[in-house]
């Protein structure tokens, strides 16, 4: 199984690339905005890798983190839901936005993508809604098992800071580490995993750049009994 890709970018397309690794090319299959965040041609790109294996052909699909990349496959698993449509989805509203949208019940969103229908944006939000606040809360486990931000595409080099200028302080945490974090505080506090994931769905969506206490306060005002 191919499960990551470093290489030179060597050509483009409108839905994939080719990337030379060590002189033997890979054509991947990406989502438009994974695409729109590729560097130049013969720059150096890095993408999480899914490998299709049909009777006829051999597919790769690159994402830009390993949470578009869960997405996908969970995707994948709806019936009707093909490479196509799952990377249609992600291109519109992104690993984030499409865990929000499944969270929330939002089926018009997932509609929104290219080619999806509302029979089959229905489908997916209701058979991977309670799947939604695992995915949610597994998005700060890889963020930080990858040692980077998954708010930052793995695509491209970083480049040191010049002669002179000092560091920059350490980031923020990102959305991904906050919702795992409040899921799990709302979850110990008894919530309903759907319920859960639903409000901090709403909150974060409200507020992207909100921590996990802001999350959880706001959650708990969400799901606190009206009357």
């Amino acid at each position: 199984m191919i499960g990551k890709l470093t290489g030179k970018l060597d050509y483009r397309s409108d839905d994939h690339v080719l990337i030379d690794v060590g002189g033997v090319g890979y054509v991947v299959y990406c989502s438009e905005r994974t695409m729109a965040a590729l560097p130049g041609r013969g720059e150096v790109v890095a993408l999480y890798t899914e490998l299709l294996v049909r009777e006829d052909i051999l597919q790769l699909f690159g994402f830009s983190t390993l949470l578009e990349k869960e997405w996908h496959r969970l995707l994948m698993s709806v019936q009707g839901v093909g490479a196509k449509a799952s990377l249609a989805i992600l291109g519109a509203l992104g690993a984030d936005g499409t865990g929000r949208a499944i969270a929330l019940g939002d089926w018009n969103a997932i509609k929104a993508a290219r080619g999806i229908g509302p029979k089959t944006a229905q489908r997916v939000v209701n058979e991977l809604k309670d799947k939604a606040p695992g995915v949610m809360a597994l998005g700060g486990t890889m963020q930080e098992a990858a040692g980077v931000a998954e708010a930052e595409p793995v695509v491209g080099a970083i480049e040191a800071p010049p002669p002179g200028r000092r560091p920059s302080a350490a980031p923020a945490p990102t959305t991904a580490a906050a919702q795992s974090d409040a899921l799990s505080a709302l979850s110990n506090l008894g919530y309903a995993p759907g319920e859960a994931a639903g409000a901090v769905a709403q909150v974060a969506g409200d507020d992207p750049e909100a921590d996990a206490a802001a999350l959880i306060r706001a959650a708990l005002r969400l799901l606190a009994p009206k009357g």
